[in-house]
């Protein structure tokens, strides 16, 4: 899938109204700014703080260090293990790869999925573009893709926003190649930074494994550090006891009558949903990114800041450790 850069995307579905975006927007930038920045805004380290692509100082290897960093010379000289520490990068350069594909047009719990994703990147944009910093994105529907560039400052920040809130919904079935939208980020090459895919990752869950966007988000992680945002609804984890319900695959168009009230078809689905979000995070480890879950029916502010408080922890026992 070839993801070219196009000034605008046309409209072939329905979309949030113009009015109604920029209200979401405003109301969901309100409360990144009263709820979480200055509490996670850190000294460049941001959601996900971690390393950055200048070389610093070397210390001694401990458990989970990613070996790609060995320091080779140190190690050979001190016959102890030692890895290569990096420095924050002063000016970053951020990419959100968004899944819009008509499974985000669904949500049982407080909002859509779809809505979901417009506050996850919100509170990415918010907290990563400051002092320099770029932020770009990588968008897809189901039956159309774009790339808007990635620029610096809070001007370019809200038309990157308010653009993938005009994204319209796909009019009709379809479901977006994941793998071939993050290997749009690695040709051309980028500069080294943060890339941030916001998805379900329903789209080879259930199929190849490791599935291609494993693979792909696995080549980013040499150049990136990587931060992967489930988004998803408790429907998706277990079935109501309500009867017979149709479902519809809103990607596939395929229909099937399930009866709902069958205690034994309830525990067979919350077993495979539970087998395929365990796929899913093995996969996003494997590839080396942070994993954060955000749910439909849950308060994201308090998913996010529980997420970086957790991450920046371990960054901190790891550093102490290594003394």
């Amino acid at each position: 899938m070839n993801v070219p850069d196009v000034p605008e995307v046309k409209d072939h579905g329905p979309s949030l109204d113009l009015d109604a975006s920029d209200a979401l927007l405003r109301r969901l930038e309100l409360t990144v700014r009263n709820r979480l920045d200055g509490l996670l805004q850190g000294n460049y380290l941001g959601l996900v703080p971690g390393p950055g692509s200048e070389a610093g100082e070397s210390r001694q290897y401990v458990l989970g260090d990613d070996v790609r960093r060995m320091d080779w010379p140190v190690t050979a000289r001190t016959t102890v293990p030692h890895i290569r520490q990096t420095v924050a990068d002063r000016e970053l350069e951020s990419w959100l790869v968004v899944d819009l594909s008509p499974s985000m047009d669904f949500g049982t719990g407080r909002t859509e999925k779809r809505e979901l994703v417009l506050a996850a990147i919100t509170a990415v944009v918010q907290l990563t573009v400051r002092g320099g910093n770029r932020v770009g994105a990588v968008v897809a529907n189901g039956e159309q893709s774009y790339v808007i560039p990635a620029r610096g400052g809070r001007p370019h920040a809200r038309h990157l926003l308010r653009r993938i809130a005009r994204t319209p919904r796909a009019a009709q079935a379809g479901r977006n190649d994941l793998a071939s939208m993050l290997e749009s980020l690695r040709r051309p090459m980028r500069r080294r930074g943060l890339v941030a895919v916001v998805s379900d990752f329903l789209d080879e869950a259930a199929g190849s494994e490791p599935p291609r966007w494993e693979r792909a988000l696995r080549a980013l992680s040499a150049r990136h550090q990587l931060l992967g945002i489930e988004v998803l609804d408790p429907r998706e984890l277990e079935l109501p006891a309500a009867g017979l319900i149709t479902f519809v695959d809103p990607e596939s168009g395929r229909q099937v009558e399930v009866q709902t009230n069958d205690r034994l078809v309830r525990a067979r689905y919350a077993d495979a949903a539970q087998a395929q979000r365990t796929r899913i995070s093995t996969s996003l480890r494997h590839a080396g990114a942070a994993h954060l879950q955000l749910r439909t029916d849950r308060d994201w502010v308090s998913d996010v800041v529980r997420f970086v408080i957790a991450r920046r922890q371990f960054v901190a026992g790891a550093v102490t450790g290594a003394r």
